[in-house]
């Protein structure tokens, strides 16, 4: 694994990388980056999908450039530990199975989700640390 933190504007990254951010169930992205990956991205199929029935807590769904982590059920619910570090795990294996090398994200779960970044990090890093997938984390 390549593990690189950098300041500046996560859409901002060439396109060789797809980008993950970490959702609810609901798929309401109507707060925080989340907003910004739906005015950018075409998620209205997720979302309806959402609609019908929720999605599962602790999986990655990937839609086209955009890997999406189900952190928790409701979008004003906060996630634990648990479920973030189950949804990175998914991530981890759909990048595998897909053969995606190349990932940027903000601080998952550490912005309106109120999870410490120490801590996601060292998630981050035990998951995917038997892999060659290259991580750019964004902050602001």
């Amino acid at each position: 694994m390549i593990f690189t933190e950098l300041q500046g504007d996560l859409f901002e990254i060439g396109d060789e990388y797809k980008l993950a951010h970490s959702i609810s169930a609901d798929a309401k992205m109507g707060a925080g980056i989340a907003v910004q990956f739906t005015k950018r991205f075409d998620l209205s199929a997720l979302q309806a999908q959402a609609a019908s029935h929720p999605l599962e807590i602790g999986v990655c769904y990937p839609v086209g450039r955009t890997l999406n982590l189900v952190t928790k059920a409701k979008y004003w619910h906060k996630p634990t530990y648990g479920t973030l570090t189950a949804a990175v795990a998914s991530l981890r294996d759909v990048c595998l199975e897909q053969g995606i090398s190349k990932i940027g994200m903000p601080q998952i779960g550490c912005g309106l989700d109120r999870l410490k970044w120490d801590k996601v990090k060292a998630i981050i890093a035990q998951t995917f640390e038997n892999t060659e997938i290259e991580i750019v984390v964004f902050s602001l």
